[in-house]
Formats: structure tokens, C-alpha cells, sequence
């Protein structure tokens, strides 16, 4: 303010000298004093902040004497508070942060859900139509009766806990949360206080779920509905969240075999060679489909466009599969995250489709669509372990390779007479092991030396925040270790289940069922499609 009335002063004298009637003279002075007022706005400006900044230390003194305040961030937060000791309210961050995790949860979960609509077109797309129905109906059952097995039992099996120092008590499996008990709690009447564990349950749910799936394919076309029903459950309530339990529930595979543990990103091992050897190990008790190897032309896929149809489904669902496995999308890093992931997983299909079809086509001299469809998901598979710790260079070799296990899987099951109708086990348990494998053979650590696995863009440390050296022999040790773990489980427990069932007649249908066709034997209306019948049209689909 003296600064303004200082500035002031001096123009009034210089303005009553005479040559200050000069118009130029006065804008130049009309000038001068918006500069002035400018100036003085500023130091107002400045004024303010010094202010504010002294409040700021003011506060923070205050803090430094009351430690209290300072520990109650460290509480955990809470929907609702009731006592302000022990508890917090999400602060403003954090509910945007819980927000956007359930979101991402829920829409990948649903996208890997959306994936049993593919894997329902391409198997019954793979299989002769007097059978579509039948295999759908094992399809939606998988659904149905996995969800229930993954709510009484699954869930509790895989990540119920107890947990001790961030790791599953005991190391195999978890013994609590049954039913989803402790998912919510009344910390008051009228007060429903929920936990992070529901979104988790949704979200690892559709995984489960398409683990049994990948079952069903294999034992097409031969197998009874009950005893499928069977064996449905019990991969989805037992099976399947004990190999869950070991890996990424944090049992012994995650801490035992080496300091920085196995690495399968979004589940090539857990999931997808857990359904690829189940299918495997029923597809020889099962026995082939009557004829199979008599008359090979009279099994060919009756629908390739049901086959191209779920072929895109899954690669689409694929996306909720890999990306979502960030398990959230609160960070910039985990943004990044997802984008390499999204990337490598779609390298890896097309890499995988491409590689098939060039094979068939230099074996059988002609394109090959089923198979071009196969080595999409051969490649997809590949990568499923890999896609969060390596470069897409390395995503591209993986499902290269994965095209070629997937061709020589397929040839050799049929040279040895093993009826797998869909390649279920050449996609899915030959290509899930080499995805394993290829997850720690090709992590982005520098060279052999220093590995990232889970750490993702960052090495894997030590406590002082050192990269751990050598690392990357353990990190294969503990892939290797996971491969033999969940190959052996797996196929143990459905011999445990197949076998006594074949031996009891009820897993097997009847040659004249087979000859007849599930449809018509045992549905209504029996058969799939209307075609060619007053008022049905060309091709309608009536069930």
C-alpha cells in the first residue's frame, strides 16, 4: 500500500510540470500505474501464501505433538466407524481408489464369465449336431454347479486362509471363509460392514469356472450327465482351489521352493493345465467315441462357423483373463501394466493362429480353419502365464513355440488313440506347462542373473532394496516345481473320480445312446436345430 502511494505521489508532481500535458506523456503514465497495481496485486498474492504456509508448519507442529493423529492413519478403514481408535473412514483417495478395484474386478470378471459362451460355441461346433444340446447343457451346468462348488467349498480351499506373515498357514490349503462366511460382519444393529474378499470371490469365480470347462470338451460325446455332474463339482469345490491354494493363495510354491517364488501371472498352470490334464485323464477312462477310429470322416466338426464364433469370443474374454490379473487399477504402474499385458496377449494369438495354420496347411495342402482356430488358443494359452513379465518379442517366441506343441500334442494323441474331441489337453495342458515354463525361461530380469517375475517392472529385491543376484534359477525351480505339482494333483484326483465311476457303468453312455445321439436319446426337443421343417425356416435354432 506505501508502494501505491509513493508511486502515486511522484506522478502527481511530474504531471503538474507542464510538458506533462503531452497526451503520449499521460498513457505512458496511465501505464505506469496499471504496472503498479499489478505489482501490489502480487505481494497481496504472496502475502496469502506466506500465510498459508506458516498454518501448514503450524499444523504440522501440532501433529508432531499429538502421535496419535499421525497413528491413526495407519488404522484400518472402515464403511462405517464406530470407534475412532481402532478404526478410520476411507479417506477421500481411498474411496475413489476401492472404486475403481471393484469396477475393474467386476468388468474383467464378467468378460472371463462371458468366455463359457465361447467355450460352448466352439465345442459344440467341434462335435456332430445329434450331440449340440447335450453339450450344452454340460456346458451351463459347469456354470451352475461350479458356482455352488466355489461358494460352499472353493473359495475357503483356495484363499480362505488362515494367513501368517502374508502367507497361507499351513501351505497347502486354506481352512476357513466356507460358504463366504466372514465376508461381512454387523458391527452394530442396522450397520453391515463388507470386505475387499467379495470382489475377489466374483472375480476368481469365473476362473474356476472355466477351469471345469476345459473337462468337458475332452470327454465329449460319450459321457453321461450325472457322472460329468460329478466330477463338475468336485474339480470346482476341491480340485481345482487346492492347486489355487498352493500358487496364488500363497502357499508353498509362492514361499518355499525359492526366495522369489513361482511366477503364473493369470494362470497357465493354474488354470489352464489344471482343466487340460483333467480332460486327459478322462478322455482315457472314458474310453473314445464308438467308431472314432473306424470312420474318422464321420466325426468332423459339424459347425465351423460356431467353432470361428467361439473362437472370438474367447480371445475377447481373454482380456478380462490376462489384464484383469493386475488385480486392480489404482496406479499408474498397474495401468501399465495391463497395457503390456494386453498387448502380449494379443501378439500371442495371433502368433499362435498363424503358426498352426501355416503347419496344416504345408501338411494337409489345404487351410485348415478348425486348426487355425485351435493355434489361436494355443498361443493365447502360451502367454497367459507369461504376459506380465515379459517383453512382446519374447510374447511373440512363446506362442510360436506353443503353436508347435499344440500340433505335435494333437498328432500324437491320435497316433496313440486318445479321443479328445475339441484338442482340449494339446491347447490347454501341453501349451498351459510350456506357458509355465516360458513365464520364468523368459522373464525380462537382465539376462540369466536378475529375475522380476512377480515385481513386474522392477527386479526382484532383497530387504535393503537390492536386486537379489542369481535369482532366476529359483524362479525356474519354482515353475518347474508348480508344473509337476498341479499335473500330478490334477491327474491323481480325476483318476480318483473317473475310474470308480467308468467301473460303476455310469460315466460311459450305452453304444446305443452314442449311435442314437444324446439329443435325441435324451432331450426334448431331440435335436438342436429345426432345419428345412414347415415354419422353422432354413436354419433356426429351436434349443
Amino acid at each position: 500500500m506505501k508502494m501505491m502511494l509513493h508511486a502515486r505521489l511522484v506522478l502527481g508532481v511530474f504531471l503538474a510540470r507542464p510538458e506533462a500535458a503531452n497526451p503520449s506523456l499521460n498513457d505512458r503514465v496511465e501505464e505506469l500505474e496499471r504496472v503498479v497495481l499489478k505489482q501490489q496485486e502480487l505481494l497481496s498474492s504472496q502475502e496469502e501464501q506466506f500465510q498459508e504456509t506458516q498454518h501448514m508448519l503450524s499444523d504440522i507442529s501440532r501433529a508432531a505433538a499429538e502421535p496419535r493423529r499421525l497413528a491413526a492413519t495407519t488404522l484400518p478403514p472402515k464403511v462405517h466407524v464406530i470407534d475412532n481408535t481402532t478404526e478410520r473412514a476411507f479417506t477421500d483417495i481411498e474411496n475413489l481408489q476401492q472404486a475403481l478395484d471393484h469396477t475393474w474386478f467386476i468388468l474383467c470378471g464378467a468378460m472371463v464369465m462371458f468366455m463359457q459362451a465361447g467355450f460352448a460355441m466352439v465345442e459344440s461346433g467341434c462335435c456332430r449336431a445329434k450331440n449340440v444340446q447335450n453339450i450344452l447343457l454340460k456346458n451351463l451346468t459347469d456354470v451352475c454347479v461350479g458356482t455352488l462348488g466355489w461358494w460352499m467349498s472353493g473359495w475357503a480351499f483356495a484363499y480362505g486362509g488362515p494367513m501368517v506373515d502374508g502367507y497361507l498357514e499351513n501351505g497347502f490349503i486354506g481352512t476357513d471363509q466356507f460358504f463366504g462366511a466372514g465376508f461381512m460382519s454387523t458391527p452394530k444393529a442396522g450397520m453391515i460392514e463388507p470386505t475387499g474378499a467379495i470382489k475377489s470371490w466374483f472375480f476368481q469365480w469365473a476362473f474356476c469356472g472355466a477351469a471345469a470347462t476345459i473337462v468337458s470338451g475332452g470327454v465329449a460325446e460319450r459321457v453321461n450327465f450325472p457322472g460329468y455332474c460329478i466330477f463338475s463339482f468336485v474339480m470346482t469345490a476341491f480340485i481345482y482351489p487346492v492347486c489355487v491354494a498352493w500358487t496364488w493363495g500363497y502357499g508353498f510354491l509362492a514361499k518355499d521352493i525359492s526366495d522369489v517364488g513361482y511366477m503364473d501371472f493369470a494362470g497357465s498352470g493354474v488354470v489352464h493345465m489344471t482343466g487340460g490334464v483333467g480332460a486327459l485323464v478322462g478322455a482315457i477312462i472314458a474310453g473314445p467315441r464308438l467308431g472314432r477310429f473306424d470312420d474318422p470322416d464321420a466325426f468332423s466338426p459339424h459347425s465351423l462357423p460356431l467353432i470361428v464364433l467361439g473362437t472370438f469370443i474367447l480371445w475377447f474374454g481373454w482380456y478380462g483373463f490376462n489384464c484383469g490379473s493386475t488385480l486392480g487399477m489404482t496406479t499408474a504402474a498397474k495401468g501399465m501394466m495391463a497395457a503390456q499385458v494386453a498387448m502380449n496377449t494379443t501378439i500371442a494369438g495371433a502368433t499362435g493362429g498363424l503358426t498352426v495354420f501355416t503347419l496344416r496347411l504345408a501338411l494337409l495342402k489345404k487351410y485348415d480353419i478348425g486348426g487355425f482356430c485351435n493355434g489361436i488358443l494355443a498361443g493365447l494359452v502360451s502367454i497367459t502365464a507369461p504376459c506380465g513379465n515379459v517383453e512382446v518379442g519374447p510374447a511373440f517366441v512363446i506362442a510360436l513355440i506353443g503353436g508347435f506343441l499344440y500340433q505335435g500334442a494333437s498328432a500324437l494323441l491320435r497316433k496313440v488313440k486318445v479321443d479328445d474331441p475339441i484338442d482340449a489337453f494339446a491347447v490347454h495342458g501341453v501349451c498351459g506347462a510350456w506357458g509355465t515354463l516360458a513365464a520364468a525361461l523368459f522373464d525380462w530380469g537382465d539376462g540369466f542373473d536378475l529375475y522380476h517375475g512377480w515385481s513386474g517392472f522392477a527386479c526382484a529385491q532383497d530387504a535393503s532394496g537390492v536386486c537379489l543376484k542369481g535369482a532366476w534359477g529359483g524362479g525356474m525351480a519354482a515353475n518347474v516345481v508348480e508344473v509337476l505339482a498341479i499335473a500330478s494333483w490334477v491327474a491323481a484326483w480325476s483318476t480318483i473320480i473317473f475310474l470308480p465311476l467308468r467301473l460303476a457303468n455310469f460315466l460311459r453312455a450305452s453304444d446305443s445312446v452314442q449311435q442314437e445321439g444324446f439329443d435325441a436319446a435324451k432331450h426334448s426337443p431331440s435335436k438342436a436345430y429345426a432345419m428345412g421343417e414347415p415354419g422353422a425356416g432354413s436354419c433356426v435354432i429351436s434349443a
